[in-house]
């Protein structure tokens, strides 16, 4: 039976949620939903409240012609986000202006309340006093709004020299004149009295390299002191407690060529009256949402988890409790004032995230669900796990998605698919490599956890850590050996496909064996002498990719050996990896083929107004296309299929 994911047009007009803001009495829960705009040509975000208690249904709050986004509650519980949409109230409303604070009442339409040239974005609400900060990018030596303004003016043509109105109810105060760039994706939290906040802020190392610091900032003063920060370890993520007399953040130990970092969790004093002490230790789990309970006394906590992100409490003194023991990947933190309930997200990879409500105490819960603005259709298939041994002897599992039907009479052809990161896992809803939208064209997808994978613990990242080539292959060999051992699997007819890291495996695994019919390689890396120095994190990945390293494990020198038919994807706005591995990838490809070049088996399909992932509907369609198309064609053995919006 045809399912929505039968239908890419119709899969992409499936809301998607992001985000959880929760109003100070408890009492009203917004999260932001994306759908695409009417032409279809971009996503577009309104705000959604929904009930805690699980009675009332969703209800849409805002209907912006441009995405609104970051929803935070002020303590009259009006509501504060941020859009470019056009303010209706300004003299000539400005179709262009950038992303400006809007308030939206409990009843009433939304107005704007504050502006800055360079945009607003991420503000952050003092939960007692109310204080809103936020942060806006300002041009260099701009001492104030009005000169920014017109150092922006003076960029444009000189056609277009007008000012918005600003028509603005906030009186802004910079906190941080001297910034520059230390304040670039970080992110900050603000005490319940408005008085301080806390924020990452990046400061310069040797050789270009940059190191994290948290660092509190007095708001009457704009006084700046370091609260951690060293040589040896990046921190980031600041949450302050309740009580906002502690913060707790993220510490990740440098890494090297040879040791993968650590991650910890650190709580600090605000008033650095006490040195950071760390309450993970022991616990071979990377946190990623992190929130305080609401007597300050304790942690929620998310993390990978062998395949899943469950919720866990973590208690100051290091004592660990699993809240949840279902398949969930839980995002979005919020915990109630009263302390009585813990909101979340919760995704898996056969459920769209949806909101839900926990208790902050009880062990292996089930979560009461919560009325969404939209359910997961029915889905075009199963899920299972498939299980192997690494050639080390370390356990390997994976996520197996069976198409409809699938049997050991009528066996399905498997698609490989192989995660980015490559510190990640396969454990949530994708949207962007949606395995349904492959099983619903008849094919099994296989999603695996190879080596370098997170939720397994230091040991198991460590396994592959520079040495790429190594155990992350041959575990995604082993895996893929376990899945086509089953009688619903068809070992004659596979493909191997991956995105950014994944692409990259998916590169090396085309050097190594013949045993794919296609391989799908999308935002690739490449030629990793090249990549290193080229990628948007240079500094980042010098730590690991020395000169032995990036030649041992670099797939461009095993491109005469490559006989799989490749589909090369990128985007030419891709910063994190670069044009110029696909490029180089191709030229490669072209060069080494010696036949006729009516028989020449690779493609390339290119993107000029796309960065490292598809995220317009249109090209998101299209790129499914594509790859279905291909697929079909070196898998299945039919006919080549161009889609009809690159004809």
């Amino acid at each position: 039976m045809p399912t929505t994911f039968h239908d890419l047009e119709a899969y992409q007009k499936l809301p998607r949620l992001s985000g959880l803001v929760l109003s100070p009495d408890g009492s009203r829960l917004v999260t932001s939903v994306s759908e695409p705009d009417p032409k279809g040509t971009r996503f577009r975000s309104a705000l959604w409240e929904i009930d805690p208690a699980g009675r009332r249904p969703a209800r849409r709050l805002t209907r912006g012609s441009k995405p609104d986004t970051a929803a935070q509650f002020l303590p009259s519980g009006e509501l504060l986000f941020t859009s470019a949409r056009p303010d209706p109230a300004a003299a000539k409303p400005d179709e262009d202006a950038p992303a400006a604070l809007w308030l939206l009442p409990e009843a009433g339409e939304a107005r704007a309340v504050g502006t800055r040239p360079g945009g607003i974005a991420t503000p952050m609400v003092a939960r007692e006093a109310g204080t809103v900060v936020v942060t806006s990018l300002t041009l260099p030596t701009a001492s104030t709004a009005e000169e920014d303004q017109q150092r922006r003016t003076a960029r444009k043509d000189r056609g277009v020299s007008a000012i918005p109105d600003d028509g603005a109810h906030v009186q802004w105060h910079d906190l941080t004149p001297d910034a520059g760039p230390a304040l670039r994706n970080a992110s900050y939290d603000v005490t319940p009295d408005g008085s301080t906040v806390v924020t990452g802020w990046t400061v310069p190392a040797e050789r270009g390299d940059r190191r994290a610091q948290i660092v509190a900032i007095d708001v009457a003063s704009g006084e700046r002191r370091v609260l951690a920060g060293d040589a040896a370890h990046d921190y980031g993520g600041p949450v302050v407690s309740p009580d906002g007399r502690r913060v707790v953040c993220s510490r990740s130990t440098l890494p090297t060529p040879t040791r993968c970092p650590e991650q910890d969790l650190v709580v600090l004093a605000v008033d650095g009256s006490a040195e950071p002490r760390v309450v993970t230790e022991g616990w071979d789990r990377w946190p990623i949402w992190y929130r305080w309970t609401a007597d300050s006394a304790a942690l929620i906590v998310t993390a990978d988890d062998r395949g899943r992100s469950p919720v866990f409490r973590l208690e100051l003194d290091g004592a660990v409790t699993k809240l949840t023991g279902d398949d969930g990947a839980y995002t979005d933190l919020v915990v109630a004032p009263d302390g009585s309930a813990v909101y979340a997200l919760r995704s898996s990879i056969d459920r769209m995230p949806a909101p839900v409500r926990l208790d902050p105490t009880t062990p292996e819960q089930e979560p009461v669900g919560l009325p969404a603005p939209a359910e997961t259709p029915e889905l075009p298939g199963t899920l299972t796990e498939v299980t192997a041994t690494a050639e080390d002897g370390t356990p390997l599992r994976s996520w197996l998605v069976l198409p409809e039907g699938a049997s050991a009479q009528r066996p399905a052809p498997l698609v490989l698919a192989i995660h980015g990161g490559p510190l990640g896992s396969w454990n949530a809803w994708q949207w962007r490599w949606n395995p349904w939208l492959i099983a619903a064209r008849g094919y099994a997808v296989l999603l695996p956890d190879p080596a370098l994978s997170t939720g397994y613990g230091s040991d198991f990242v460590q396994r592959g850590w520079g040495a790429w080539g190594a155990a992350p292959y041959t575990d995604l060999m082993a895996l893929t050996d376990a899945a086509v051992a089953r009688p619903d699997i068809d070992e004659t007819r596979t493909a191997a496909a991956g995105g950014s890291f994944g692409g990259y495996m998916a590169n090396w695994i085309a050097g190594h064996t013949d045993r794919f019919r296609a391989i799908v390689t999308h935002a690739s890396l490449w030629a990793l002498d090249q990549f290193g120095p080229t990628t948007d994190v240079a500094t980042y990945w010098r730590h690991e990719m020395s000169p032995s390293m990036e030649q041992a494990n670099s797939p461009h020198r095993f491109a005469e050996k490559i006989t799989s038919p490749m589909l090369v994807i990128h985007g030419d706005r891709d910063y994190r990896v670069p044009i110029g591995e696909a490029l180089r990838l191709w030229y490669d490809l072209v060069n080494g083929h010696d036949g006729p070049p009516e028989e020449f088996p690779h493609r390339f399909l290119y993107f000029p107004d796309e960065n490292h992932w598809i995220l317009t509907p249109g090209n998101a369609v299209v790129w499914y296309q594509t790859v279905l198309a291909f697929l079909d064609h070196h898998v299945l053995g039919e006919e080549w299929q161009t889609p009809d919006d690159l004809t």
